[in-house]
């Protein structure tokens, strides 16, 4: 079984504007530009009996043979590190891509499960307002390379919910062997690229945060692709779900309308975005810096999004770094 993983375990709907396109307007609010991230620690999760009870063994990298008695029952998730890698250790707030076994704690079913091919990982950001806490608690604090196991309580995976595909119904626990693959650069990687004549100008700050200046001259009347930067990971596919950062500015006005910058990367599908979005993404190579003019039908159609304060005629410039890619 293979899923879009980070898709699956978010802790709630993502809040970025790209994502709203079908949305109405009502509906969408752009995020603060200077919005900070709150301050992120490691907690301290123990071992246990509960876990103790999850006999893993195989190599890392390589789908685990997992097996233990369910239902298992816990009230605080417990991990246990079965590998113990040697590369650097994943902080809080890091994006880091991990391979992953999930399974219903009552059934003793696999819920989800990645490739395990070496490429086709997941990547999550390391923070439990963006992901289940159980997830986070396993791959937290761990040294790249290293395999975990966790059981985890429904109150630190899908609550009273239930999963999305209703896999895991309200209030079973669930059973997660991850391997911590490595850590993502926060910024694209690739090789700088010239400019093109007529795009918006980009510069980037110490940090890799853009500054788009857009030319005096009427907007283009087609969807505009151009890379600043060019990346040699994984080529995005249709369907993928990417992790990205991403800066949006309005030609018109010249002031970014929605950002990523300051929030932390943004996770989401390929199909989950305005159609402009989606095509600077399909066919990038992680690493790269995509630049993206989008004209009004590529963007927010005639209705706008008047939350944000972009009108039906106003085209787009977007400037997305494309940090890693999943399926």
């Amino acid at each position: 079984m293979r899923t879009s993983l980070p898709v699956l375990v978010a802790a709630a709907a993502a809040s970025a504007l790209v994502l709203t396109g079908c949305a109405s307007p009502e509906s969408a609010s752009a995020p603060s530009a200077t919005t900070e991230p709150a301050a992120l620690s490691c907690e301290d999760t123990p071992g246990g009996s509960a876990v103790d009870s999850v006999n893993v063994t195989g190599d890392f990298g390589v789908a685990p043979v997992v097996d233990f008695p369910a239902p298992v029952s816990v009230e605080s998730t417990q991990r246990d590190v079965v590998i113990e890698g040697t590369g650097n250790e994943v902080q809080p707030g890091d994006i880091v891509n991990f391979d992953v076994s999930i399974y219903n704690g009552t059934s003793g079913a696999m819920v989800s499960q990645t490739a395990y091919s070496g490429g086709g990982w997941g990547a999550i950001e390391v923070n439990d307002t963006k992901f289940i806490p159980g997830l986070v608690r396993t791959l937290e604090c761990v040294n790249e390379g290293s395999r975990v196991v966790s059981v985890v309580p429904a109150a630190d995976g899908f609550g009273d919910t239930g999963s999305p595909d209703g896999a895991v119904a309200p209030g079973d626990p669930l059973v997660i062997v991850a391997d911590a693959v490595s850590i993502v650069p926060a910024t694209a990687t690739g090789t700088e690229q010239p400019p093109v004549d007529g795009m918006p100008v980009v510069e980037l700050d110490a940090d890799g945060v853009p500054t788009v200046t857009i030319p005096e001259t009427d907007p283009p009347a087609e969807l505009q692709l151009a890379t600043l930067k060019q990346g040699t990971g994984e080529v995005v596919q249709e369907g993928d779900s990417v992790t990205v950062q991403y800066q949006g500015v309005n030609w018109r006005t010249g002031e970014v309308f929605d950002q990523s910058w300051g929030k932390g990367a943004a996770t989401f599908p390929t199909t989950g975005v305005v159609p402009g979005f989606s095509a600077a993404l399909v066919g990038a190579a992680v690493g790269s810096q995509v630049l993206a003019v989008l004209p009004p039908s590529q963007g927010y159609g005639e209705a706008g999004q008047p939350s944000a304060g972009i009108e039906g005629t106003d085209t787009l410039v977007f400037v997305v770094d494309v940090l890693s890619t999943s399926r």
